[in-house]
């Protein structure tokens, strides 16, 4: 009576498709496009998209003065008299020191 034959199973397949299921995991919480990089790199864009925003609202308020500063001159006359301490001929500066 012939002997039989143990079916062929390919324990091979099954170790490479381990292996390539662990280096898809490793590169899915480690490597380089993995979740904590994708976190740490949303909360940097948030971080810069809420400077952006800061230095919006600063270039606005600094072009509203220029302009300001470009049509009148009572602008001029307020920054001189208290950047400068500038006094209009015939007025008289009193200083309070505290």
């Amino acid at each position: 009576m012939p002997a039989m034959r143990r079916p062929y199973r390919p324990y091979w397949l099954f170790v490479v498709l381990i292996l390539l299921l662990g280096g898809l995991q490793y590169r899915l919480w480690v490597g380089e496009g993995s979740l904590a990089q994708v976190s740490s790199l949303n909360k940097q864009i948030a971080e810069q998209q809420g400077e952006n925003e800061r230095l919006l609202e600063r270039n606005r308020i600094l072009e509203a003065e220029v302009l300001e500063l470009k049509q009148g001159m009572e602008t001029v006359e307020e920054r001189a008299r208290q950047e400068l301490g500038m006094v209009k001929e015939g007025e008289t500066l009193y200083q309070l020191i505290e």
